[in-house]
C-alpha cells in the first residue's frame, strides 16, 4: 500500500468521525483534533478504525504520531512496511 492509498484510508476514516468537515481544506500538518473539532473519544474511534482497516497495531504510546494527517500517513506507511518485512 502506497502513501496515497494510506492517505485515502485515513481521510475516509476521518470523514466517518467528522462528516461535516471538508477534509480537502485541512492543513496536513494541523492537529486533527483541533482542525476537526473532535474529542479524545472520537480520536480513539479513529485509531481503532484505522487498526481494523489496515490491520496495524497502534500502541497507545504512538497515538501522538497520528495527530496530523501527514504524521498519520508517515507512521502507518512505516508500520505497514515493517509488517511486510516480517
Amino acid at each position: 500500500m502506497n502513501d496515497l492509498e494510506i492517505r485515502k484510508v485515513v481521510k475516509e476514516e476521518l470523514n466517518n468521525i467528522a462528516p461535516e468537515v471538508d477534509l480537502a481544506a485541512i492543513d496536513p500538518a494541523a492537529d486533527l483534533r483541533e482542525a476537526l473539532d473532535i474529542d479524545s473519544m472520537d480520536f480513539l474511534n479513529f485509531v481503532t478504525a484505522i487498526h481494523h482497516r489496515l490491520g496495524v497495531d497502534i500502541p497507545e504510546l504512538d497515538y501522538p504520531k497520528l495527530i496530523t494527517l501527514d504524521g498519520a500517513v508517515a507512521y502507518l506507511a512505516a508500520r505497514l512496511g515493517s509488517i511486510k518485512k516480517q
